[in-house]
């Protein structure tokens, strides 16, 4: 049933709003996208009453997988602070180290550089080729030109909902109709 693809799919994703839990810690909000392994790792609690389980080292596996996205999202600093209190470009990548705590083959990102300036997009980039470098596909869905080009190996172009482009981030490029539908084209 397609209530299981979520644990079963390995794909994680982000959303064009972020959504954090704005009065936990950042580190909080890490350990809180591992919490069915947590949860397992106490018997779904059964065990965690009686004194048993693999607890104790599911937590500190836990705690080390979100000290690496802390680090590769330069947010080690801000691990107690609250994730509400983090700058927006900070928050966003909390929101994707947050998702890569799943263990994901696929992130999927709805928007990631939507309102960033151009020093956190290319933040964002360096991050987003650390995450793909490591194995996890991206599928990103994005207005960016600059973090779409960087990013992709691969681009598909919509205009008004009709794939107007397919290919390479060059044969994009250099696409007619792809300039036409987002640089215009003069009036014949």
């Amino acid at each position: 049933p397609g209530h299981r693809i979520g644990a079963t799919a390995k794909v994680a994703r982000t959303f064009q709003n972020i959504r954090l839990f704005a009065g936990m810690t950042v580190l909080e909000n890490l350990l809180v996208a591992q919490h069915n392994t947590l949860m397992a790792a106490t018997g779904f609690g059964v065990l965690a009453v009686v004194g048993l389980g693999r607890y104790r080292a599911a937590e500190a596996k836990a705690i080390e997988k979100a000290k690496h996205w802390l680090d590769a999202t330069g947010l080690t600093s801000r691990g107690d602070d609250p994730a509400g209190a983090l700058p927006y470009g900070a928050q966003r990548r909390l929101e994707i180290a947050r998702a890569m705590c799943t263990d994901p083959v696929m992130l999927c990102l709805d928007e990631p550089a939507a309102g960033l300036n151009p020093r956190e997009s290319e933040e964002l980039n360096q991050l987003l080729l650390r995450i793909r470098g490591e194995g996890c596909s991206l599928l990103l869905i994005e207005h960016d030109m600059g973090v779409v080009m960087r990013i992709s190996d691969h681009i598909v172009v919509l205009d008004h909902g009709k794939k107007i482009s397919d290919g390479t981030p060059a044969e994009v490029r250099a696409d007619p109709a792809v300039i036409a539908a987002y640089l215009g084209e003069g009036e014949d």
